[in-house]
């Protein structure tokens, strides 16, 4: 077998802004063996994320800031090639955060590493619907947002990995579904595809006139993922009573005056009923994981949740496919494709 060699990026300086090629270091080592009571993992699978901007910062947050020079961080699916671990044969293919890399070191008590079931869906799903977006939408809805049956669910970015899942959720639960999203094409997917009721573009001169149009009884549950303009227009339509889950604020995230950012709590406290609102991250519910992936998976398998997947070949294009994100160009998860099944 040739020798291995792990491509890894790491980073290299601060991102100003939207991050560039310059801010990234793509190198070539050698690989590791694994010890006693480890896996070598190659990488199958590599997801590009929202959240990976803010941790390429150097500012207080709920995870620690990427060091320089650092792996960059990131899920993925892998398989193990290589195995000191008696419950992780080869072959065995897993998900973890295991970051821009080809291959890494896995051990058992790795507290984010989990096995994947390949016949629950396509393994790509692992970071993806199934995996930590699909959660994201799954425990950020349920858990924080608390739908009702019959009541109205908002959720921006609703052509996205997150937001496309949520809506799904919320019509799974007996409610209205509306969607924002950029550009008529999104929000033909939104409807058509996922089967919101309706979405309304963000980019339309008119958007909040027709939001307030779309929903005309109010919103009991929004769903954050882009704060910004979209969500001066939805704080107004906002019911007493109703519930805020902050997944996001991507709007920001490559802002270079974080003074003139307006975030969510600042919005609510203008209003006269201010929501039930709160920032949560997903690893809340890491107990439930392997539950809800199965609970997931078992919809995609009922046809009661649909997905598309933007997919970009080789982990040196990673850095360039990453500003999609920000961009607009990615249509629901993206992520690389780093490498096939031995």
């Amino acid at each position: 077998m040739a020798e291995r060699t792990n491509t890894r990026i790491t980073l290299k300086s601060r991102p100003h802004g939207m991050p560039e090629d310059e801010n990234y270091d793509i190198q070539q080592v050698a690989v590791e063996k694994p010890g006693d009571n480890e896996m070598l993992l190659k990488t199958l699978w590599l997801s590009l994320d929202p959240y990976m901007r803010g941790r390429m910062n150097d500012a207080k947050s709920y995870a620690k800031p990427l060091d320089i020079g650092e792996v960059i961080t990131a899920g993925v699916v892998s398989q193990v090639v290589e195995s000191n671990a008696a419950d992780y044969p080869v072959g065995t293919i897993v998900t973890g955060m295991y970051g821009w890399q080809s291959y890494a070191i896995g051990k058992p008590d790795d507290y984010r590493l989990f096995k994947v079931d390949p016949d629950l869906a396509p393994i790509s799903t692992a970071v993806g619907v199934t995996g930590m977006p699909g959660q994201t939408a799954y425990f950020g809805l349920l858990r924080v947002g608390k739908p009702v049956a019959g009541e109205t669910v908002v959720v921006s970015a609703a052509s996205g990995a997150v937001g496309g899942v949520v809506g799904q959720i919320a019509k799974i639960e007996g409610c209205r579904a509306v969607g924002i999203a950029g550009g008529k094409k999104k929000c033909d997917y939104v409807v058509d595809e996922l089967g919101f009721d309706v979405c309304v573009d963000y980019k339309d001169p008119d958007f909040p006139q027709l939001l307030a149009a779309a929903c005309p009884d109010g919103i009991d549950v929004y769903f954050e993922n882009v704060g910004g303009d979209v969500l001066t227009a939805v704080a107004p339509l906002l019911n007493k009573g109703s519930r805020v889950p902050v997944c996001g604020f991507i709007s920001a995230y490559n802002s270079t005056d974080p003074q003139n950012i307006e975030t969510p709590e600042q919005v609510f406290a203008k209003l006269e009923h201010p929501p039930e609102s709160r920032f949560f991250i997903v690893t809340e519910w890491i107990d439930e994981f392997e539950a809800s992936a199965k609970t997931l998976g078992t919809w995609i398998q009922e046809g009661k949740l649909k997905y598309r997947e933007t997919l970009v070949e080789g982990i040196e294009n990673a850095p360039s496919a990453f500003r999609m994100l920000f961009t607009g160009d990615n249509f629901g998860k993206l992520m690389v494709k780093v490498g096939d099944p031995e």
